[in-house]
């Protein structure tokens, strides 16, 4: 058995999960040299939720973080998570778009990109990876983690050995809700590891209080990688924390190697950072606790704010719990989609509507019709016929990948924003979120004309006041 290699998440996922992806690249470049020494397998630091925070709330361009991010760390792999067709955003884009956003990616400064779908939908992985192959990026192909009766560990061992055959470089068990349990883990690892010969990466959250035990049951199975998160932002709503993980694995055969001293100096960083997001209202006790409810329900962290988030704002608060009783009957009815970004929000948003209408479908979300419709790819069971004939009514579902409908789309985004380019990435920014990266690139012109007069008049002997 070789060491067990870590895939540092502090930049992405870890700040995502526990304060909202609100860290900024400023707070990153500091001990950016040192985590370059750690000797991590990867460090995880852009996609996911990243992407559209920079532009939404942070007035940052993505692409100039991620470029910033490769000039400081040039030694370790820098690593993605992208949504298959989906990319980052919140539908299905063309595969010209697709394809681009790739090559961007990885001429910018990443190596790794992690590729999933919502459905473990392989036709939706398809041209990410591809994309990816064809780039020279290392294809993690991830298989997206979920209970129900057709989630078996079979049925995760077979999408596994399919995603290798598609190409992939390593293959990525992803535990969005932290419900993968120790000894299923084992199993699961097992299982696969007879099937593949890629190395196998293991993704879990802290959140139900198991995480620890799972990675622990997983190296014991023969698991490569795991995602750890130091400690400032560990544990909780986010990764299982870097530096624990070290220790406990000192001295035995699956020793990481790294230097639990350095980690600890650049934890204190870290932790400097995690005070601003609490003191700015990010970072709340309740991203650190463990939860119960996402072993007995299934539901990660995050779409369990979303559903108090909806609750309040309809003044219906008390009826959490029965609206949390009902996310298991509207998962089942949709098939058993696993609960991650977006099918977690649509069975949430659904949920909600049926216990707040009093009456079960009365009102249903587009984004419910579009999955019944097959709008996000083949389910992974059959849905509720009465809720189909109900949703539907006549209309027939698609049954094609819901990509081969869509047009190619570059040309036309680059056409519509051509007056504010200034870099080829920027029509990617524009194609994912049109409206949030509009405002992005006016705010950037005016900067843009604040510091060019500024120059201008320094030139020409005016001194600033």
């Amino acid at each position: 058995m070789a060491k067990v290699q870590i895939t540092e998440t502090i930049l992405r996922d870890a700040h995502q999960s526990q304060a909202a992806t609100r860290m900024r690249l400023d707070e990153m470049l500091p001990v950016a040299d040192k985590l370059d020494q750690v000797g991590y397998y990867s460090i995880e630091c852009w996609g996911g939720a990243t992407f559209d925070s920079c532009l939404r709330f942070l007035n940052e361009d993505p692409w100039e973080r991620l470029r910033a991010l490769r000039k400081a760390m040039p030694k370790t792999k820098l690593q993605m998570l992208l949504r298959g067709q989906n990319i980052l955003g919140y539908k299905h884009y063309a595969d010209d778009v697709v394809e681009e956003f790739v090559k961007k990616s990885i001429e910018n400064g990443i190596n790794i990109i992690r590729i999933f779908d919502a459905l473990n939908d392989t036709r939706n992985m398809r041209k990410a990876m591809e994309s990816c192959k064809k780039y020279g990026g290392i294809c993690e192909a991830t298989i997206s983690y979920t209970t129900s009766p057709v989630h078996t560990t079979e049925y995760f061992i077979k999408l596994a050995k399919e995603l290798e055959d598609m190409g992939a470089d390593t293959i990525c068990i992803k535990d969005m809700a932290g419900i993968l349990l120790p000894y299923v883990a084992y199993d699961l690892v097992k299982g696969i590891k007879k099937v593949v010969k890629v190395p196998i990466h293991l993704h879990t959250h802290q959140t139900s209080g198991v995480g620890n035990l799972t990675y622990l049951k997983a190296i014991e199975a023969g698991v490569d990688i795991i995602d750890c998160a130091l400690s400032a932002l560990g544990n909780g709503t986010s990764q299982p924390a870097t530096e624990p993980m070290v220790a406990t694995l000192r001295g035995t055969e699956y020793d990481t190697g790294l230097d639990i001293k350095l980690l600890n100096e650049i934890n204190k960083h870290f932790v400097g950072v995690a005070d601003r997001l609490k003191k700015d209202g990010w970072l709340t006790d309740k991203s650190l606790k463990t939860d119960v409810n996402a072993l007995i329900y299934q539901v990660p962290g995050g779409m369990l704010s979303n559903l108090v988030g909806q609750l309040k704002s309809l003044g219906a608060l008390d009826k959490y719990d029965e609206v949390l009783a009902e996310v298991p009957n509207v998962r089942k009815d949709l098939g058993y989609p696993p609960l991650v970004t977006p099918t977690s929000q649509i069975v949430g948003t659904q949920a909600v509507f049926n216990v707040v209408s009093g009456e079960r479908y009365k009102m249903v979300s587009a984004e419910t019709k579009g999955v019944l419709k097959g709008e996000y790819g083949r389910l992974p069971a059959a849905p509720n016929p009465e809720v189909v004939k109900k949703v539907l009514g006549d209309e027939k579902p698609i049954t094609c990948r819901p990509a081969d409908l869509i047009k190619p789309e570059l040309a036309k985004y680059r056409e519509e924003i051509k007056q504010y380019i200034e870099q080829d990435e920027d029509v990617l920014s524009y194609a994912l979120f049109p409206q949030v990266a509009l405002n992005f690139f006016k705010y950037r012109q005016a900067n843009k004309r604040k510091v060019d007069t500024l120059v201008g008049d320094v030139a020409n002997g005016i001194q600033p006041v």
